[in-house]
C-alpha cells in the first residue's frame, strides 16, 4: 500500500509558530520521538558501564549523580529550561537508569 501525500509525517512547528491545539499536539509527538532515540542511547551507555564496572557497589556513585544534575541545570540555564522541570526528570531519569544498569550488571555476570 503507497502512503498518500497526507500520511506522510510534516515537519512540526515552531512552538511560538503553534496557532491550533493540533499544532501544538504534533510537535509534541514528533519531539518525544526524538527523545525516546536520545533514551535509547543514553541506556546503551547504562549498558557499557554495567559491562565495564567491576562491582555491583560501582553503579550508584553518588558524586556522579549530583555531577550530572549540576551539569543538567547549567545546561537548562543556558538554554531556557525550567530547572523545576530540569532537576526532577533527570533524577528520576538517573534513578531509572542506575535501576536499569544494576540489572544488566547482574546479567553480565550470570
Amino acid at each position: 500500500m503507497s502512503q498518500s501525500v497526507s500520511d506522510t509525517p510534516t515537519q512540526p512547528l515552531n512552538p511560538e509558530d503553534c496557532q491550533t491545539m493540533e499544532e501544538v499536539r504534533a510537535g509534541v509527538d514528533a519531539l518525544d520521538r526524538e527523545l525516546v532515540a536520545m533514551l535509547v542511547r543514553r541506556q546503551g551507555y547504562m549498558e557499557a558501564a554495567a559491562r565495564i564496572k567491576p562491582t555491583i557497589d560501582d553503579v550508584r556513585v553518588p558524586w556522579r549523580i549530583e555531577d550530572v544534575v549540576t551539569k543538567v541545570l547549567a545546561e537548562a540555564r543556558i538554554l531556557g529550561l525550567s530547572e523545576r522541570i530540569a532537576e526532577p526528570v533527570w533524577r528520576v531519569l538517573i534513578e531509572q537508569c542506575i535501576e536499569h544498569e544494576e540489572k544488566a550488571w547482574r546479567t553480565h555476570r550470570a
